[in-house]
């Protein structure tokens, strides 16, 4: 069955269709997820909450652009609506004093995985992790995220700033604890 026919078929609510629309795209939909979100519990938590969305709002998909894209707005959607919710966008002073160095990340600073460098940025403070995912990772503009998340322009280019700057010093501070190989006959 193709996706148009998964579609219709999720529009009259067929519990069928929405398991195979399920099973096809929660692989592609996770990762989403789980760069806005702090961990995978809860990235996955997330996830069933974009697809009851999806389900939901399934009839207003216009058939413009890729299915798979309207997903992934609806994941990023949900992610910021979260954000609004629970916290209040604003900078505090003790969030400023952690960042020391303010110099951008280069190539041979990063961790050799990539499921480190995640990590990394799901433990960003989560207006950092938000504005740096979604310029990033995501591609939006600084204009979009500051319409997205209500705020500022130069606040989102701070943001972003100030999240490769932790991002920064905790990839350095990883490569100093990390032990030194030592080769086999023992010198």
């Amino acid at each position: 069955m193709n996706v148009d026919q998964l579609i219709k078929r999720c529009i009259k609510k067929d519990r069928g269709a929405q398991e195979a629309l399920y099973n096809t795209y929660r692989k592609k939909l996770f990762p989403v997820c789980l760069k806005y979100c702090n961990s995978r519990s809860e990235a996955e938590d997330h996830l069933h909450d974009v697809f009851i969305e999806v389900f939901d709002k399934i009839r207003k998909y216009s058939g413009r652009g890729s299915f798979e894209g309207w997903m992934k707005r609806i994941a990023i959607n949900k992610a910021i609506d979260k954000y609004k919710k629970y916290t209040v966008f604003s900078m505090h002073e003790k969030q400023s004093e952690l960042i020391t160095e303010t110099n951008t990340l280069h190539k041979d600073d990063l961790p050799p995985s990539l499921e480190v460098l995640m990590s990394l940025v799901q433990e960003l403070p989560t207006q950092y992790r938000l504005v740096f995912n979604l310029y990033e990772l995501d591609d939006f503009s600084h204009r979009e995220i500051a319409k997205m998340l209500q705020i500022s322009e130069s606040s989102s280019k701070s943001n972003l700033h100030r999240g490769k700057a932790i991002l920064k010093q905790r990839i350095l501070a990883l490569k100093e604890v990390r032990p030194l190989k030592t080769s086999s006959n023992g010198r």
